[in-house]
């Protein structure tokens, strides 16, 4: 089992891209190790909870993927901005008729689905999650806590250190999806308590 610094996971993902593979491919590998890594979608309303970088670009992917199998799939956005790549699949979900809710300007309410998964925040993240960040995961930790709402982070959970495991805020979740290899972090501080259970995705990515 491989294990890697969030800068190793930088570097590996710079090195790939450079050789050929492009970022959205990627990406897409990524949205798709993650549909195959859980076999619950079928029947169940969810909801993909997207931030601003790449992280959340995984989560239009998988969105998309999820369209076209004409799953009862939604998207939530917690913030204005994109990655390039995220902006990219994004704009497939609006093609696919993705419904689209904004927190804070829509009428949000996280119980009504039986699946949230978490792609706010990636694995270089430190500190305390800001506003409005903060809030949702606050919510759906409230779900899945009160209602066992099933949870899904992609690559790490949101308010998590990739490097050491801590956190004063994370999104807590029944199954966790490493992206490429697993991270430092996901086996110290309270990374055991925050994940559920722990899954890689091999994705292609060369380590230089």
């Amino acid at each position: 089992m491989t294990v890697l610094s969030v800068e190793q996971m930088r570097a590996a993902d710079r090195y790939t891209i450079n050789k050929g593979t492009p970022s959205k491919e990627l990406m897409r590998r990524a949205a798709q190790g993650v549909y195959d890594s859980y076999d619950g979608w079928v029947g169940k309303k969810t909801i993909i909870v997207c931030g601003s970088g790449n992280n959340g670009g995984d989560g239009y992917a998988l969105a998309a993927i999820m369209a076209d199998k004409a799953f009862d799939v939604s998207l939530l956005r917690v913030t204005d901005s994109f990655s390039d790549d995220g902006r990219y699949y994004f704009e497939k979900c609006l093609e696919k008729n993705v419904p689209v809710l904004v927190w804070g300007s829509d009428n949000v309410d996280l119980s009504r689905f039986d699946i949230i998964v978490d792609c706010m925040l990636g694995t270089g993240f430190k500190g305390v999650p800001r506003e409005p960040i903060a809030s949702v995961i606050r919510k759906i930790n409230e779900c899945h806590g009160s209602r066992g709402t099933y949870v899904i982070s992609v690559d790490i959970n949101s308010g998590m250190n990739g490097d050491t495991g801590e956190a004063d805020l994370a999104v807590e979740s029944d199954l966790t999806v490493s992206i490429g290899y697993y991270k430092t972090g996901f086996f110290r501080g309270r990374a055991s308590e925050l994940a559920g259970s722990l899954v890689n995705v091999d994705i292609g990515i060369e380590i230089p």
